[in-house]
């Protein structure tokens, strides 16, 4: 790759990615409140919407948090209780599990969205892209496994934590070099993730933004009033 792309690639593109991100997310909420939703199929083939969206929403949230806290933590914070090389096998080992619940529940509704002539039909063309991007960037990153097997000494995840920890304290120099010569599934792992930020604001993904954390302290109890199933009384025949 030429050393101009690598630098444009892996030095300005996460920062035209987040900027697009956050000033599109605010912008869409902004103007366009009532798009700020999923869009649930659920009437249409239920079953294998149920499970397929438990595997992935559980597996996609240990992988988002497993990510953030990894490549955002400083070394020295956590190099007194467990060693790069524990970290590195740790994140293998759960990132694996998690990975591969995740790519089940996101192949079931790929298929269920691809192949079921009704949910098909009532599909946006950006229901059905941002669902086989994340499909191939999960691949991706189940990909980078066996090569990460292969440096144990957790060079390269310190490497990766480094960059990301450079970027988000906009120490731009130098950045993109901490890339070079990383394993092409690094590389397209970390620019479809990127993309994948750049399209947010446009994807039902936006909808992750608006988790109902405050059920979890709402004062009292939700209202239930149970429906009168008395007969109506009978009106006499004149």
């Amino acid at each position: 790759m030429p050393d101009i792309i690598h630098q444009l690639l892996f030095g300005v593109y996460p920062y035209i990615a987040l900027a697009v991100m956050i000033i599109g997310s605010i912008l869409r909420y902004d103007r366009e409140p009532y798009s700020w939703r999923s869009g649930s199929s659920q009437l249409l083939r239920r079953k294998q919407l149920y499970w397929g969206s438990i595997l992935f929403h559980v597996g996609i949230i240990f992988l988002f948090f497993g990510h953030a806290i990894g490549l955002l933590t400083p070394h020295f914070i956590y190099e007194h209780f467990i060693s790069a090389q524990s970290k590195q096998l740790l994140a293998i080992i759960a990132g694996s599990i998690a990975g591969i619940i995740c790519f089940v529940g996101i192949s079931m509704l790929a298929h269920r969205r691809l192949f079921d002539a009704r949910v098909r039909v009532t599909s946006t063309f950006s229901d059905t892209a941002i669902l086989l991007i994340l499909w191939v960037q999960l691949a991706l990153g189940l990909l980078t496994v066996p090569f990460s097997l292969q440096h144990a000494d957790g060079s390269v995840m310190l490497r990766l934590s480094e960059w990301a920890q450079r970027i988000l304290t906009f120490r731009t120099e130098g950045t993109a070099d901490l890339i070079s010569g990383l394993a092409f599934p690094y590389q397209a792992h970390l620019i479809l993730g990127l993309t994948i930020f750049l399209l947010f604001p446009f994807s039902r993904l936006v909808h992750m933004l608006s988790v109902p954390i405050r059920y979890f302290w709402r004062p009292g109890y939700q209202v239930v009033r149970q429906r009168n199933e008395r007969p109506a009384p009978k009106i006499p025949a004149e």
